[in-house]
């Protein structure tokens, strides 16, 4: 490189400043993400590497290209695009009626411009392209409601009542700059709870769906979704209940054990999604990796299971392959995984980043999920709004809410390891981990461009040199110690 520098008759102070810029990417501990040049779909001999690393030296930096070379060394590990498996929806996490709020009224227009595009931008920023959205109020609103509330003793079952009115305040404005941004972003609606009228104990608040409510809550759904289509925001997929085996007093919930939720998917959901010609996802279940037996109690019917595209989970207990056992009973339905939450409990950075690799991102691609979501998307500095709920969680940002500054979490950037580089649509591809190394964890994918995408973690406490083959060439590269790595040919 020098040579050709010289060749060119450039100045020594020229040279030097010339090979920093070639050597660049993002210096140490910037958090802007480096595009860099556009990538070639197929690859052209070189492949492009953005590193985050435990210590916060790099974080989603753009490092050094590496070369594409003929095979020289025994394979680390061994990719094949001919072997595909799950197609991928998105990566991303919640725009909470809180999150909504910090994001339209806690910052000004040209703050809120620059952290929609770091959020949304695949070029500039880290291209989050699937959210999910509160059907009403969650933990993480501002007030209890829901589309149809009603004076007490009052009930509303032709939904005359029914309005979005309130999202109007903020989730509205907020999902139409991102939508502006990010115009094929997919959308997943989920209700912590139906109108109080509907339920068995006249409360948002813990209680059960009235078995003489399915009728009118299944009209519910639609009501939204056409709702929010007349707004220009398509609602891709809902699930029938947030957390249907968690009740509480504290904040909106119900309880809707399998039995129920089957009766109202087969019965009235299903049904009346078909007979409005409404094609969003039913999409099942949504509570935690610790119970397979809901999901395949509603999955097994079927006559319901003609309605449903999959099931979802959560992470607050269980294990990730749980995602693979469901797939194993049901092939041909769809893992959704939806929520999970950092939060002051987990502040280590390092430890955070392997965990969210682990068991989120790289575990649940690997267990057939296709989507990763966390949940708020954006928090203030106290760990709210809150609505009843959890007192110290994290969002994927947080935004002060006196001056409207921002930063970015560690969740921010294991979600960018993802949503910039696996564009929805793209295939995870075969992977062999042929020497089995030891805190070595990876999986890759095939773009719909031909470009693709390899997702590497070294939990380890030392340097990982691996050789990646892909055919018949090959990359070597050192992954960095407690760093993830994503490359990209």
């Amino acid at each position: 490189m020098k040579n050709k520098l010289i060749s060119l008759g450039l100045g020594k102070l020229q040279i030097l400043l010339a090979i920093a810029m070639i050597a660049g990417g993002c210096s140490e501990g910037d958090d802007t993400p480096n595009p860099g040049p556009p990538v070639q779909p197929g690859g052209s001999g070189k492949a492009k590497v953005w590193v985050t690393s435990g210590d916060q030296s790099r974080l989603l930096a753009q490092q050094n290209d590496i070369m594409i070379t003929t095979i020289k060394a025994s394979p680390t590990i061994t990719l094949d695009s001919t072997v595909t498996y799950q197609e991928i929806e998105g990566f991303g996490a919640a725009l909470t009626g809180s999150s909504a709020y910090l994001i339209n009224k806690k910052m000004s227009t040209s703050q809120r411009g620059t952290l929609l595009q770091n959020l949304f931008d695949a070029e500039n920023g880290i291209g989050i392209s699937y959210l999910r959205m509160t059907i009403g109020a969650s933990d993480f609103s501002l007030s209890d409601y829901t589309y149809n509330d009603m004076p007490s003793g009052q009930t509303d079952y032709p939904l005359a009542n029914f309005s979005i009115a309130k999202d109007k305040e903020d989730v509205v404005p907020v999902l139409k700059q991102i939508v502006g941004i990010a115009p094929n972003i997919n959308i997943m609606g989920s209700p912590w709870s139906a109108p109080a009228w509907m339920k068995t104990n006249g409360s948002l608040n813990g209680g059960k769906l009235k078995t003489d409510a399915y009728e009118s809550y299944a009209n519910y759904f639609v009501k939204y979704i056409k709702a929010f289509d007349a707004e220009g925001i398509t609602i891709d997929a809902i699930t029938p209940q947030n957390e249907p085996l968690h009740v509480t007093s504290n904040y909106p919930s119900t309880d809707m054990p399998a039995a129920d939720q089957l009766d109202f998917v087969k019965n009235n959901l299903g049904p009346t999604f078909e007979s409005e010609n409404i094609d969003t996802k039913i999409i099942v279940y949504d509570h935690n990796w610790d119970n397979i037996d809901y999901a395949k109690t509603i999955l097994g019917d079927a006559t319901a299971s003609q309605y449903i595209a999959g099931s979802a989970f959560h992470a607050y207990a269980g294990d990730v392959s749980a995602m693979n056992a469901v797939h194993a009973a049901y092939p041909d339905k769809g893992l959704y995984f939806t929520e999970i939450s950092g939060g002051a409990w987990a502040q280590n950075f390092s430890d955070n980043l392997i965990w969210n690799m682990n068991n989120i991102f790289i575990g649940t691609t690997k267990n057939w999920s296709k989507t990763a979501l966390l949940w708020n998307l954006a928090l203030d500095e106290n760990h709210g709004p809150t609505n009843g709920g959890c007192a110290d969680c994290r969002g994927v940002v947080t935004i002060n809410s006196g001056t409207g500054s921002v930063t970015k979490n560690i969740e921010y950037y294991s979600i960018g390891h993802f949503s910039k580089f696996v564009r929805p649509g793209a295939k995870r591809i075969g992977l062999t981990n042929n020497q089995n190394v030891a805190g070595l964890n990876a999986v890759a994918f095939l773009n719909t461009d031909g470009s693709k995408a390899f997702v590497a973690l070294n939990s380890t406490d030392n340097p990982l040199s691996i050789v990646v083959n892909l055919g018949a060439r090959q990359f070597s590269y050192s992954l960095p110690a407690k760093s993830v790595a994503t490359i990209r040919w």
